[in-house]
């Protein structure tokens, strides 16, 4: 078999507002059972709500290079169980920035096998300083984002 010659990364892609990410189930997401570790859905989410930023146009790194650093915190995360994932399962991670209220960032997000949902999660994330205040995002991430936003910022 030869390389492919695009080995980077897959970050997934949008169908109309929605990122997709494609994500396997590993021997180490699950425990002894062969069933997802709950904790690792928030990792799933996580990647998720990243590519998304990624692919829209907002690089972490860069956030962090400006002349007024920022970055995000999760500031609430409700997840709601359906199914159990098991180990090999091919997953897909559904991410939609719904909007922006000040300095939060309001996302829905949903993994499913197939057509069966496994976990669904509501986010909240904050723009901050790395002094941990809370901050409102700059305008030119706001602009950014405004496109891929279900309900855009008032």
């Amino acid at each position: 078999m030869s390389r492919p010659a695009d080995t980077s990364p897959s970050a997934g892609w949008f169908e109309g507002l929605t990122h997709l990410l494609p994500v396997r189930v590993y021997y180490e997401d699950t425990d002894f059972t062969g069933v997802v570790y709950h904790g690792n859905y928030a990792r799933y989410f996580e990647r998720g709500r990243s590519d998304f930023l990624r692919m829209a146009g907002i690089n972490h790194a860069e956030l962090l290079a400006r002349d007024d650093p920022m970055a995000f915190t999760v500031t609430r995360l409700a997840l709601d169980f359906r199914a159990a994932a098991r180990i090999d399962d091919g997953l897909l991670v559904r991410t939609r920035y719904e909007t922006i209220r000040g300095p939060r960032l309001i996302i829905g997000q949903t993994i499913v096998r197939g057509q069966t949902v496994i976990c669904e999660a509501e986010v909240q994330a904050a723009c901050i300083g790395l002094d941990g205040r809370v901050r409102r995002p700059p305008k030119t991430m706001v602009a950014t984002l405004t496109p891929w936003l279900s309900s855009p910022a008032p």
